[in-house]
């Protein structure tokens, strides 16, 4: 574990209440069983690095710690992570009885993040499961009567097809923007309940430009996709948001569909709302990916590729 056990002294040093010994080919950690729990993952897991590569580096295990606070739920979370296990509280339950959970340190951040802040940025690459985890978060503050009604909206931008050259009325050619928000809800909701909801406008799905001019009060409000918002609908939206109120916007700043000259609304308010109390960011990366494991390896490869060009 390191030139005279340097890396099992700083895995020490990070857990104050544990104490790490070890003989041999032996290890033996003292303290709460939070923190042997959560120390025997980490070493479990430097070991295979060690197998892969042959030794364990400084930053293998600074990597691991990086992730991990001095607080035992973060800790936990780290740990549960790993496993690709949930690591929140439970969020609500489906409509079949499952339960909803923060399966990734960064959900666990937007979790904990909107509970704060009544204006929360959620920013990341694909499948890290921001759009789901602002969904639940939205049903249950519904569930529990803090807000009177959801709406979620998505920019409507053409994405490689013309939407007068798709069949059907503005509805129908709208919809298909939209069957990411549907999908989430008929998780959560059972389809009648939901139907109710949709056509009382109890929840409200609905295009981007159809906020303007609104005041939303009493509203958990969502932004989907947010990187295809331009600066002034970005401003047109933050603006529309009333009292007893609370929104989220989501998005991918990698993938924005906006024309090239034409800046993304969520990489400017980065700048721009940085520094407002009750207004918080939180970054999500492919450690927080929770769709097919070859998702993570997708979005890692076209990284390099564009730090290449």
């Amino acid at each position: 574990m390191g030139f005279r056990d340097k890396n099992l002294q700083k895995l020490d040093n990070s857990f104050p209440n544990t104490k790490i010994t070890a003989r041999g080919n032996r290890i033996k950690i003292l303290g709460p069983d939070a923190d042997i729990k959560a120390l025997k993952e980490i070493i479990s897991e430097l070991i295979q690095v060690a197998e892969k590569k042959g030794e364990v580096l400084p930053g293998d295990v600074q990597t691991l710690l990086a992730l991990a606070d001095k607080s035992e739920k973060i800790r936990d979370s780290v740990n549960r992570a790993m496993r690709n296990e949930d690591i929140g509280d439970i969020i609500l339950h489906t409509h079949t009885g499952e339960a909803v959970t923060a399966k990734t340190p960064g959900q666990q951040d937007i979790v904990d993040a909107s509970e704060k802040n009544d204006i929360l940025f959620a920013i990341g690459p694909a499948g890290t499961g921001k759009t789901y985890t602002s969904v639940a978060l939205a049903v249950r503050a519904l569930k529990e009567r803090r807000v009177k009604k959801i709406i979620l909206a998505r920019p409507a931008v053409e994405a490689g097809e013309n939407l007068g050259f798709l069949p059907g009325d503005l509805k129908e050619k709208i919809d298909p923007y939209l069957r990411p928000l549907y999908d989430a809800l008929e998780e959560m909701i059972e389809f009648d309940k939901l139907e109710f909801q949709l056509a009382k406008n109890v929840i409200e799905i609905a295009p981007l430009a159809y906020m303007r001019g609104r005041t939303l009060n009493n509203a958990f409000v969502i932004l989907d996709e947010a990187q295809n918002a331009t600066n002034t609908q970005m401003k047109m939206f933050l603006t529309r948001i009333g009292f007893n109120s609370r929104a989220i916007i989501t998005g991918d700043v990698t993938q924005t569909d906006l024309p090239k000259k034409q800046e993304s609304g969520l990489i400017s308010i980065q700048q721009i709302l940085k520094h407002i109390e009750g207004i918080s960011f939180v970054y999500l990366d492919q450690k927080d990916v929770v769709r097919h494991k070859l998702v993570r390896d997708i979005i890692d490869a076209y990284e390099k590729f564009e730090a290449k060009k």
